[in-house]
């Protein structure tokens, strides 16, 4: 599966997070609730986790790999999702679904000023047009909005760091990296909302919470990095800000929630956003340095030349390689392969 196709059905997925969490909320506590979320998405996660682990371990990934990972799972996985469930609980679910989009901005510009990552003039309309997509359509929540729009722009920061860093771990796998995301956020989030209050749902509560986990985060979240670490962490982001329209239709249609004509009219403009977006490589020449690594990867791309039996290398797959000294010039986004910046 292409970087682009992983990303828009992450993108799918997550979307359908945000009304599934906001009727799961009326039994259970946003700490609660995420803690539920992200043990199901360990779980979803376990068994290609189970069949990895006789590739790498996680102790051998490397210091600089493992505090990534920390610092993904801190961030995106316990802090992240309590934010945006504290303001999905004082407002509509497609009112935040739709602020959502505030996570490509955060992540774009953290890329050109933290990671300098290039992103070019097409990549600013882009970015500039989601963002102008995301105004037009929630312009319309009002003063109750103000206070969701708070936590969700601290959540959208959380992730933004999040996916920059996610991006950039070769040490393990995505699906390893989903698992112990999820499994260490997971029991960090339930056990403090335990310890706060009791838990108030029935049992299925906990599994709905549990399979929206499983779907909505395991399988969107190891989707989403193996397409970050294809095309890097901006233009996988801009490709997942499909994802909060997702959220406002689902909320429209099975919450009963509201339609309005803003909302259409910033659905146009987002396709033509992402497009820029996507379509903002750049060429230069570069040179690639010795490096042994592990990640998801085809042998069409012109970076990996070791040999397997043709029907692997026709397919995307993941084990430890290695990079011989290369230098070329080819149209490239900022992945894996890609992190050069330029001032």
């Amino acid at each position: 599966m292409s970087g682009i196709a992983q990303a828009l059905l992450a993108a799918l997925l997550f979307g359908a997070s945000t009304p599934a969490s906001k009727w799961l909320l009326a039994s259970a506590t946003p700490l609660q609730l995420a803690g539920l979320l992200y043990l199901g998405a360990a779980l979803g996660t376990a068994l290609p986790f189970a069949r990895e682990r006789g590739k790498r371990s996680l102790r051998a990934m490397g210091q600089r790999n493992a505090l990534r990972l920390l610092g993904a799972i801190g961030l995106g996985g316990v802090a992240g999702p309590v934010f945006l469930l504290v303001g999905l609980r004082v407002s509509s679910a497609g009112s935040v679904s739709l602020l959502l989009n505030l996570e490509l901005a955060a992540t774009a510009v953290l890329g050109v000023l933290w990671f300098r990552e290039p992103l070019g003039r097409k990549g600013w309309f882009g970015v500039a047009g989601v963002v102008l997509a995301g105004m037009v359509v929630s312009g319309d929540a009002g003063w109750p909005g103000i206070v969701a729009a708070f936590w969700v722009v601290a959540a959208c920061l959380c992730w933004a760091i999040d996916n920059h860093l996610t991006a950039r771990i070769d040490g393990i796998t995505p699906a390893s990296s989903t698992f112990w995301k999820g499994a260490i956020a997971g029991t960090t989030n339930l056990s403090l909302g335990l310890a706060l209050a009791p838990f108030a749902g029935s049992a299925a509560v906990a599994v709905g919470g549990l399979a929206v986990g499983a779907l909505c985060y395991g399988a969107s979240v190891a989707l989403y990095i193996a397409a970050a670490q294809q095309l890097g962490a901006t233009r996988s982001q801009a490709l997942f800000a499909v994802a909060p329209f997702a959220g406002a239709a689902l909320s429209w249609g099975a919450l009963g929630e509201p339609i309005a004509g803003a909302q259409l009219a910033g659905a146009a403009l987002l396709v033509a956003a992402v497009a820029a977006i996507v379509r903002s490589q750049h060429e230069h020449e570069h040179v690639h340095g010795e490096i042994e690594h592990l990640h998801a990867h085809r042998h069409d791309d012109g970076h990996h030349t070791h040999e397997h039996p043709a029907l692997v290398s026709e397919r995307q797959h993941s084990h430890w390689h290695r990079h011989e000294p290369l230098a070329h010039s080819h149209p490239h986004w900022p992945d894996l392969h890609h992190r050069h910046g330029h001032r």
